[in-house]
């Protein structure tokens, strides 16, 4: 039986961060599950703090040099790619110097430069996007983890719904406790709007600057199946994502915790 393809959108990944909860997420249950009954490719920001040396990056060509348009500008796509051993997985690196900058002592862009992250992620999500395609790498299930990547099942359910790559794509959200302060710009609808949104598509987000709260719940809503990573995770959301009446995989322990997502895949992909 050809193995089921499973994309990770993924915010953090060990070992080119820190470790983290996150970044060690984003690693162990990609690789837990990835050779077994699915094939897995992981895709992730290209921070500047990455060392690309070291953890040999290098530039794809092919899949590099499209522009994406935000906000009536264009920004250049930079794809970059590294393999993660023992289990040989392909993470993929989105990368643009607009976006994701040299700064191994300050921290994260999304942290320290977070007037751009209404930008940063519309572009991350695009670059993920759009390098999928050019791919022809068709995934059965989506798992879209943290907050940089909750945009993916509005652009993949409005923007992409009848595209053959994500056509029949289950779309799962991963709420993860880790959250941003504050508010996104201001003008993050308009910019959405700009995209070709329809104001329907966008509606839930409102008319005051969107918070962590609401673009997790836009994020709930355009996805086909939510899971809980930690015990953690904001309980609001939590109740959010139940109330929706999709399935949902709660937290119950780290243990065996590849095994339980395999059977939720399973259970979403079921013919």
């Amino acid at each position: 039986m050809e193995a089921k393809k499973v994309l990770f959108i993924s915010q953090e990944v060990s070992p080119y961060l820190a470790d983290t909860p996150m970044s060690v997420l984003g690693r162990d249950i990609p690789q837990g599950i990835h050779g077994k009954e699915f094939e897995v490719r992981t895709f992730t920001p290209k921070y500047g703090c990455i060392n690309e040396r070291r953890n040999q990056l290098h530039e794809v060509i092919r899949l590099s040099g499209m522009n994406i348009i935000i906000d009536d500008t264009d920004h250049p796509l930079i794809i970059k790619v590294a393999t993660l051993l023992p289990s040989r997985m392909q993470v993929y690196f989105i990368d643009n110097d607009d976006y994701f900058q040299p700064l191994p002592e300050k921290g994260l862009e999304t942290e320290v430069l977070c007037a751009d992250n209404d930008e940063r992620v519309m572009f991350f999500t695009m670059g993920v996007i759009e390098t999928v395609k050019k791919l022809r790498w068709q995934p059965a299930v989506i798992q879209c983890s943290g907050w940089v990547s909750a945009l993916a099942p509005l652009y993949l359910r409005r923007k992409y719904q009848d595209d053959p790559t994500f056509r029949n794509s289950k779309i799962v959200y991963a709420l993860h406790p880790e959250k941003f302060e504050g508010s996104l710009d201001p003008r993050f609808v308009e910019k959405l709007e700009m995209a070709e949104f329809a104001p329907e598509d966008i509606a839930a987000l409102g008319k005051e600057p969107v918070d962590f709260k609401t673009l997790n719940k836009l994020a709930i809503d355009y996805a086909d199946a939510v899971i809980a990573v930690t015990g953690d995770v904001d309980p609001e959301l939590v109740e959010y994502a139940k109330a929706s009446g999709k399935p949902f995989l709660p937290f119950d322990g780290e243990e065996d915790r590849p095994a339980k997502y395999t059977e939720f895949y399973r259970t979403l992909t079921e013919d």
